[in-house]
């Protein structure tokens, strides 16, 4: 018996006229889990974060936290926050009143309201910037800001909607690595949106793969990357070939390629030296593309180019097979 605060979805439905952006999903979230909702521009991610925040109203289905459900609840009612893309401060308040700004809403008096932004600052490493306004601050530490801001409720669950789109990519890895520590240090349950599977792979323990307005798999991380379920799973998740075999699809990992002497034939269609790999894309003859991730000394050991002829070899433990 799990205890504290699952948040399950009880086939959540959400429309728009007739065009149908979630359909039917279940799925619990289990307390203190990092969970990234993966998956396309489109495909209901973003929706789904939203009515669970209530800033989009449920068409069918609950939303359950803590046994509760509040899907007809008001946003500060919930037990949920939520960290914006665009972080969303007031360019007129301080920092320390921006993150105070939910408890100044609430009636909280002036002291204690601060003496908690500054307890949440600290969390952040913002303290130095608390008298500073949103304008005077890089974009790494307004965003500090925003998830200092969105934690000072002490929500259940904290909602990020794509919370790393804006920042420089050097910047975002580090974000990733103070999110999820931060996360630990909280033990609450983050759900984050994003379409980038390496900021999802780094991330989650949980990622929930989203299509066509459902739930196409959902697992721990290490298992979606290298178990993927469906052909939309594998090609979206990265780093797999799809092969067609008699009697179906499969998977093979693009680093269990090998060039051999016996094998499936191939030619060479392009090389792409990546540092310590070396890419080299092909095509068989029953028209897949089949791209083999080779280390750089092997591949330097016997170069190939594009048109030349190969054969593709891999482990037969390697190999996935698709659901249909």
């Amino acid at each position: 018996m799990r205890t504290g605060y699952d948040l399950e979805l009880v086939h959540l439905t959400k429309r728009y006229g007739n065009t149908v952006a979630v359909r039917d999903l279940n799925h619990v979230f289990v307390k203190g889990s990092y969970v990234c909702l993966l998956g396309p521009s489109g495909c209901g991610k973003s929706s789904t974060l939203r009515m669970i925040a209530g800033h989009e109203e449920v068409s069918e289905g609950a939303i359950v936290l803590d046994g509760h459900d509040i899907s007809a609840m008001a946003p500060a009612q919930r037990g949920t926050a939520m960290m914006f893309q665009n972080y969303a401060l007031f360019p007129h308040l301080s920092v320390r009143d921006n993150v105070a700004f939910s408890l100044r809403m609430k009636g909280v008096d002036r002291a204690t309201r601060h003496a908690r932004a500054n307890t949440l600052l600290e969390l952040v490493d913002m303290t130095a910037y608390a008298d500073r306004l949103p304008a005077q601050l890089s974009g790494g530490q307004q965003q500090r800001v925003a998830l200092a801001r969105a934690l000072v409720t002490q929500p259940k669950v904290l909602l990020l909607d794509e919370p790393l789109s804006a920042l420089d990519p050097f910047l975002r890895i580090r974000m990733r690595a103070e999110l999820k520590k931060l996360q630990r240090e909280l033990g609450i349950t983050f759900i984050h949106v994003t379409h980038g599977q390496d900021e999802a792979l780094a991330l989650a323990d949980e990622i929930v793969v989203m299509n066509n307005a459902v739930i196409e798999q959902a697992g721990p991380a290490r298992a979606v990357w290298a178990t993927p379920n469906t052909e939309f799973v594998a090609r979206f998740i990265g780093g797999h070939n799809v092969i067609t075999l008699p009697g179906g699809k499969a998977t093979v990992r693009a680093d269990a390629v090998a060039l051999a002497d016996t094998g499936l034939p191939a030619t060479v269609t392009a090389v792409e030296y990546q540092g310590a790999s070396v890419a080299v894309t092909t095509q068989t003859e029953a028209g897949d593309e089949v791209l083999a991730l080779l280390p750089e000394e092997q591949f330097f050991h016997s170069p190939k180019s594009p048109g030349d002829a190969v054969r593709l070899a891999w482990d037969e433990g390697r190999l996935h097979r698709l659901r249909a």
